[in-house]
C-alpha cells in the first residue's frame, strides 16, 4: 500500500510541477535567464545545469537552454554543460517513468503494442541511438516513453549522451554565434541535423522493422518459471549453451535438456514431440535463447518462451541449480544403491 501511495504522490507532484511550468513558460525571457545565471559568477555552470536538467524533467523546451548555454559559456564548454544537463534531465525523466508506471505498463500491454515494446527492448541501445539521432522524435516525450520499457539504464544513459553530441553542439554553436546573427545559418544546421537523422534511419530502421514484423518472443521471468516448473502443468526447459557452460559455474536448471543453439536446427527431430507443449529456452543471459526461439518458431513450435536474464538472473534471485558435480554424485549414489541391492 505504501509504495502505491508514494508513487501516486510523486505522480501528482510531478504533474502539478509540469502544469505550473508550462503555464508560466509563455512569459519566460531567455535574456533574463542568461542574466540570472551570470549573476552567480563561478557557480554559474552548476546553476545553469540544474536549471536545464529540471526543465527537461518538467517538459520544457530544451532548445532555449541549449542556445543560452552557447551564449553563456561558448561553443566548447557550452556543449559540455548542455550535454551534461540534458543527459541528467533525460535520465531523471527515464527513472521517474520507470518508477511510476513501468510495472503497470508491463502488466497491461498486449497484442501489437506488446510486440512493439518487446521489439524496442530487444534493440536496446540501438533504438535509443536511432531516436536520439533522428530529430523527428520529441526529446522530452521520448525520455518518459523509454522509461516504460526494460531497456537498461546504463545503455540508455551512455547512448543518449553520445548520440546527442551532434545536435547539442549545433544548438550550442547557434547560441554562441548569437540568435540574430546566426538566423541565416540556422537553416543549414537544421538541414545538417536532418541529414544525420536520415542516415540514422537508413542504418537502424530496417533492422527494427524486420524485428517487429516477426512474431514477438515470449518472455518469462525467473520467479514465474520456478512456479511453472513446480506446478502441475510443468514446462520443458531447453538450455542452448554449450556442454561446458551447461555444467559450469552458473550450473543449469534441474531437468533441463542441453541442446546448443548451433546444433538446434539439426536436432529438431529429438524434440518434435514438444511442438505443441510449453518450451522454455535458457542461456547465460537471453541472447542465444532468443535466437533459438526464432529457430523453433520457424520450425512450427508455438508455445516457446525465453527466460529473461538467463542463468545469470536465475542465480541472482537464488533459485536452485545443478552442476556437473551434482550429477556425478547423484549417479555415483544411484550406482552404489544398485550394487547394495544386488
Amino acid at each position: 500500500m505504501m509504495p502505491r501511495l508514494a508513487r501516486l504522490a510523486v505522480f501528482v507532484a510531478l504533474a502539478g510541477a509540469v502544469a505550473w511550468a508550462l503555464g508560466h513558460w509563455q512569459g519566460f525571457d531567455p535574456a533574463a535567464l542568461e542574466g540570472q545565471v551570470r549573476s552567480y559568477g563561478p557557480l554559474a555552470p552548476a546553476v545553469f545545469m540544474v536549471a536545464y536538467a529540471t526543465a527537461t524533467v518538467l517538459y520544457l523546451p530544451g532548445s532555449v537552454f541549449a542556445l543560452a548555454g552557447g551564449a553563456l559559456f561558448g561553443p566548447l564548454w557550452g556543449t559540455v554543460y548542455n550535454l551534461t544537463a540534458a543527459t541528467i534531465g533525460a535520465t531523471l525523466a527515464f527513472a521517474v517513468a520507470r518508477y511510476l508506471a513501468s510495472d503497470w505498463v508491463a502488466r497491461r500491454t498486449g497484442g501489437r503494442l506488446k510486440q512493439v515494446i518487446e521489439g524496442v527492448e530487444a534493440e536496446g541501445w540501438r533504438f535509443v541511438a536511432f531516436t536520439r539521432l533522428v530529430p523527428l522524435f520529441p526529446f522530452n516525450l521520448l525520455n518518459y516513453a523509454l522509461g516504460l520499457t526494460r531497456i537498461k539504464l546504463s545503455h540508455y544513459v551512455v547512448t543518449s549522451l553520445i548520440c546527442m553530441i551532434p545536435g547539442g553542439f549545433a544548438y550550442t554553436y547557434l547560441g554562441y554565434a548569437g540568435r540574430e546573427a546566426a538566423a541565416g545559418s540556422g537553416g543549414y544546421i537544421e538541414q545538417g541535423l536532418l541529414a544525420l537523422g536520415l542516415l540514422a534511419a537508413v542504418i537502424f530502421l530496417p533492422r527494427l522493422i524486420r524485428r517487429l514484423r516477426k512474431s514477438a518472443i515470449g518472455w518469462i521471468e525467473p520467479d514465474a518459471l520456478r512456479r511453472q516448473i513446480d506446478g502441475a502443468g510443468g514446462a520443458t526447459v531447453i538450455d542452448v549453451r554449450g556442454p561446458d557452460e551447461f555444467g559450469g559455474p552458473l550450473g543449469h536448471i534441474g531437468g533441463a535438456l542441453n541442446l546448443p543453439v548451433g546444433e538446434l536446427p539439426d536436432r529438431l527431430i529429438q524434440i518434435n514431440s514438444l511442438r505443441d507443449k510449453p518450451v522454455i529456452l535458457v542461456c547465460r543471459t537471453d541472447k542465444r535463447s532468443a535466437k533459438a526461439a526464432e529457430v523453433l518458431r520457424d520450425a512450427g513450435f508455438r508455445r516457446v518462451a525465453v527466460l529473461r536474464g538467463g542463468m545469470e538472473d536465475w542465480n541472482r534471485v537464488g533459485h536452485p541449480t545443478e552442476r556437473s558435480g551434482d550429477l556425478e554424485r547423484r549417479h555415483a549414489l544411484t550406482a552404489k544403491g544398485t550394487a547394495s541391492n544386488g
